[in-house]
C-alpha cells in the first residue's frame, strides 16, 4: 500500500496522485506539486490515503510544500494576467485574419509560460501569431488546437437534462459513442436530440448501453415467430426496459398484444419462413399478477382461462370510459324524472304566466318615445329608387345594331330620338349630279 493524496488541475476533471512526502493534506487545501511543466499551484480533492501499490505509477511526483500567502497572491496575479491576455490575442487574431476561435488561456504558476487553447476548423499558419504574442507579453508562448469536446469541457455548461456537462464534472476521459448506440436504446435520429452541446453524440448513451445490449440478449428480434398463452404470432415490437413483446397473433392480427419474456416461447428468432417449425402442443404459463390472489371477474366468468393480464396503465383508460358511461346515464336520469322528484337545487326557476287576452298572444307594452335625443347623431338620408338601367342599356344597343344593319323595327316598339343619330342630307342632287 502506497500513501498518496489526490489532486485536481485547473480546468480538469481527472484526479491524479501525488506523494505527500509526510506531509498532512486536507480536502480543498491548495498546494504546490512538481510536474513535468514546473511548478503548478494546485487543490486537494481527497487528503491522505492508502492505495493498492497496483494502481500507482512509480515514480511518483512529490508535493513540494502547503500553498502560503506569497502562493495566493502569485495565483491571482496570473488569473488577472489571463485575462489581459485573452483580450490582446483576441484582436492579434483579427489584426492577422486568421480563422481561428480563441477558448481559454492559462498562465503558469511561475509566470514564464502562457498557453493559448483555440479551435478551427483546419490548420491555420499561426508563426506570426505567435512573434506578436511573444513581444508583448515577454514569456514563451504556446498555441494549442483542441476539438469541439475539449472546448465544451473547458467552457462548462448546462445540458438538456438540466445538469452541469458529465465531461465537466466527472468523467476522466472521453468515451466513444456511436450512432448504433441510439438505435439500440430505440431513441429519436434527430440529430438535434442526440446531440450535446458540443454538437457531438451525447456522452450519456454510453451509460445505459450495457443493460440495453444484456436485455437484448434475452429478448427475441423485431418479426420473431414465437408461441404465446393466447397462440402463436410473429412479434412487432420490443420493449427491452419492460422486458415486453408485442405480438400480432394469428387469430387476431389486428389488435396485438403484449406480453412479458417469460409467457413467450421463441421458434424462430428474426425474419423467416414458418416452414418446418413445430408448434408444442402445450401453451407457455401465463405469469402471475402480483398482489392479485383472487380470481379475476373474468377468469371467474370464463372458469380460469383468462387470456391477458392487462396492465394498468392499458386499463385506465377503459375504466374512466366506464366511468363516464355511468355519469352520463345517472344525469340522464335525473333529468328524466319531474321537476318535483328533483332536488331543490337542481330545479329551474319557476317564470310567472301573465294572463293572455282573447285571441292572440299577449301584447307588448309600449315603450315611450325617447326624448333624450343624441345631437351629434346624423339623421338618415331618405333612400332613393334604385332602377335597374340594364334592359334600357341592351334595348337601345338593339335597336343601333338593327339600324346600321338595315332591319325593320318591329310592331309596337316606340320610336325615341338618339342623341347620336346622324342627321339627313336633304334630298335634291348632289354636286357631280346633272
Amino acid at each position: 500500500m502506497a500513501e498518496v493524496i489526490s489532486i485536481r488541475f485547473r480546468g480538469g476533471s481527472k484526479n491524479y496522485y501525488f506523494d505527500p512526502r509526510g506531509l498532512q493534506v486536507a480536502a480543498e487545501e491548495y498546494v504546490v506539486v512538481e510536474t513535468a511543466q514546473g511548478m503548478e499551484y494546485v487543490r486537494c480533492v481527497e487528503g491522505n490515503h492508502e492505495v493498492p501499490d497496483q494502481s500507482v505509477i512509480q515514480p511518483l511526483r512529490s508535493v513540494v510544500r502547503l500553498a502560503t500567502e506569497n502562493d495566493h497572491k502569485a495565483a491571482a496575479y496570473n488569473r488577472k494576467r489571463e485575462k489581459e491576455a485573452f483580450s490582446i490575442c483576441e484582436k492579434k487574431i483579427a489584426a492577422h485574419h486568421l480563422e481561428m476561435k480563441l477558448v481559454r488561456v492559462e498562465c503558469n504558476f511561475e509566470g514564464n509560460k502562457i498557453i493559448f487553447f483555440f479551435t478551427a476548423e483546419g490548420r491555420v499558419d499561426f508563426r506570426e501569431l505567435v512573434k506578436d504574442l511573444a513581444s508583448v507579453f515577454r514569456a514563451r508562448i504556446e498555441l494549442r488546437q483542441i476539438g469541439v469536446r475539449d472546448e465544451a469541457k473547458m467552457l462548462g455548461g448546462i445540458g438538456i437534462c438540466g445538469r452541469p456537462l458529465c465531461c465537466s464534472q466527472f468523467l476522466d476521459e472521453f468515451i466513444p459513442v456511436s450512432i448504433k448506440m441510439a438505435k439500440t436504446q430505440n431513441l429519436s435520429l434527430n440529430p438535434t436530440k442526440i446531440s450535446g452541446t458540443c454538437g457531438r453524440l451525447m456522452c450519456c448513451l454510453k451509460y445505459e448501453q450495457a443493460a440495453y445490449e444484456d436485455a437484448g440478449k434475452r429478448m427475441p428480434k423485431a418479426e420473431s415467430f414465437v408461441d404465446t398463452p393466447d397462440g402463436v404470432g410473429n412479434v412487432s415490437g420490443v420493449d427491452l426496459l419492460q422486458e415486453q413483446v408485442q405480438v400480432r397473433l394469428d387469430s387476431a392480427p389486428e389488435s396485438p398484444r403484449r406480453y412479458k419474456s417469460s409467457e413467450i416461447r421463441i421458434l424462430r428468432n428474426g425474419k423467416g419462413s414458418r416452414e418446418g417449425i413445430e408448434i408444442p402442443a402445450e401453451r407457455p404459463p401465463r405469469a402471475a399478477v402480483e398482489g392479485d390472489a383472487s380470481p379475476s371477474r373474468f377468469t371467474r366468468r370464463t372458469g380460469g382461462k383468462d387470456p391477458i393480464a392487462v396492465p394498468s396503465v392499458l386499463a385506465a383508460p377503459q375504466e374512466d370510459e366506464e366511468r363516464r358511461g355511468n355519469r352520463r346515464r345517472r344525469d340522464r336520469r335525473r333529468s328524466d324524472k319531474p321537476a318535483a322528484q328533483q332536488p331543490p337545487e337542481k330545479q329551474a326557476p319557476r317564470r310567472e304566466n301573465k294572463p293572455r287576452p282573447e285571441g292572440g298572444r299577449p301584447q307588448k307594452a309600449e315603450r315611450p318615445p325617447r326624448t333624450d335625443k343624441r345631437p351629434d347623431r346624423a339623421e338618415k338620408l331618405p333612400v332613393r329608387a334604385v332602377t335597374d338601367t340594364t334592359a334600357e342599356k341592351k334595348a337601345a344597343a338593339d335597336r343601333a345594331a338593327r339600324q346600321q344593319s338595315g332591319e325593320p323595327r318591329p310592331a309596337g316598339e316606340n320610336r325615341q330620338p338618339s342623341r347620336h343619330r346622324p342627321r339627313r342630307r336633304p334630298r335634291g342632287k348632289g354636286p357631280g349630279e346633272g
